[in-house]
């Protein structure tokens, strides 16, 4: 499935849910004759919600085909969507695999006007952030389990405080909340897992890390990287306990934006992914699985992470917790691909609702 964007705060969180959308149509079918042209159209109108950008629907249409025999379906689709807080946002995606799965090409092109509340040591701010945003990858795979490759992230974002009431910033001091940043990186992929869509057993440890430039506005370069380790355990019959380990870890000079946190990289429920934000981060999800037919599936989950300004300081900034209950409505009888609602409480008892397509990691 699609990477998650909350780690670039909402805008890219926008984003992010309209790309995780799009791909996941390539779930829905397979078409089983090969080339460009006999691949099939699919358009699916899906609700969302969580903490970051609130409640709203994305209209996400994808064209799906396969390259060769040996590798699985690609897809290229677009997306559009538009949440109760007034955010807005729209891309266009693309996954291509080729020659037996050992290329795998991604890209990213989106815009976004998103509202969204960004929690600092002097209260939480409301935010408004827009902008274009732009990825490519390119990865190899070494052996069908191992894979790498290079990354390339292009922002151009404007982000203001949305006080009620709060006249516009003039010139010249507005260029000051234009930024432009580029990251170049590299990505690798351990992934043992039986199925992509719902696995059963296996494992895997993706790892990432990037090189940030800041090319206009009050942004310095800085590095960032993490690392998420997934495993999977059917210990019986339809049941599957599913738990992530999440590392990661930012340079001082990092933008809040791309800063690490709880609920940015590691797809942690019960935190909006602005929240919680600081240079290191630590967390480890625990999520059980149980199918109740074809169709109807039940999920429990709990989860705690820290953050701090290093290693050294998470524990003093306390263990915040999460757990939760959810519901899944499996769409394909073909595939297992799951609509999926989740209904979280965190310690500092704030409920939250998540609703999208798959499983959360």
């Amino acid at each position: 499935m699609i990477t998650s964007l909350a780690s670039v705060a909402a805008a890219q969180d926008a984003n992010g849910v309209i790309e995780k959308h799009v791909e996941a149509l390539d779930d829905y079918a397979e078409d089983e004759t090969v080339g460009f042209r006999q691949g099939s159209v699919v358009v699916a109108p899906i609700p969302f919600s969580n903490p970051t950008i609130g409640s709203g629907l994305v209209l996400g249409a994808g064209y799906l085909f396969q390259l060769d025999e040996g590798s699985d379906p690609s897809v290229i689709g677009a997306g559009g969507l538009r949440s109760d807080n007034g955010s807005t946002a729209a891309a266009g995606a693309f996954k291509l695999k080729l020659d037996n799965n050992r290329w795998i090409i991604e890209a990213l092109y989106g815009q976004a006007d998103v509202q969204y509340d960004l929690f600092t040591g002097i209260g939480v701010i409301p935010i408004r952030q827009d902008g274009i945003l732009g990825r490519l990858s390119l990865s190899y795979g070494v052996t069908p389990d191992f894979s790498f490759g290079a990354t390339f992230r292009y922002l151009d974002t404007t982000i203001t405080p949305a006080f009620a009431g709060l006249p516009p910033i003039p010139p010249p001091f507005d260029q000051f909340l234009n930024v432009e940043v580029a990251n170049v990186g590299v990505v690798s992929d351990w992934d043992t897992r039986d199925d992509t869509i719902y696995p059963t057993s296996g494992q895997v440890l993706h790892f990432e890390a990037f090189q940030g430039y800041g090319l206009s506005g009050l942004v310095r370069d800085y590095s960032k990287s993490y690392v998420n380790y997934t495993f999977y355990l059917s210990p019986w019959a339809e049941g599957v306990i599913a738990s992530r380990l999440s590392v990661c870890a930012a340079s001082s000079e990092t933008p809040f934006f791309d800063q690490c946190g709880i609920g940015t990289v590691d797809s942690f429920r019960g935190f909006s992914a602005t929240q919680l934000l600081d240079f290191r981060s630590a967390s480890l999800q625990v999520e059980l699985r149980q199918r109740l037919g074809e169709r109807i599936g039940l999920i429990a989950f709990a989860g705690a992470g820290q953050t701090g300004q290093s290693f050294s300081d998470l524990e003093a900034g306390g263990t915040h917790s999460a757990y939760g209950v959810g519901a899944r409505y499996r769409v394909s009888k073909k595939f297992p691909l799951d609509f999926s609602i989740d209904l979280s409480r965190n310690d500092q008892q704030e409920d939250n609702l998540y609703i999208y397509v798959g499983q959360r990691f």
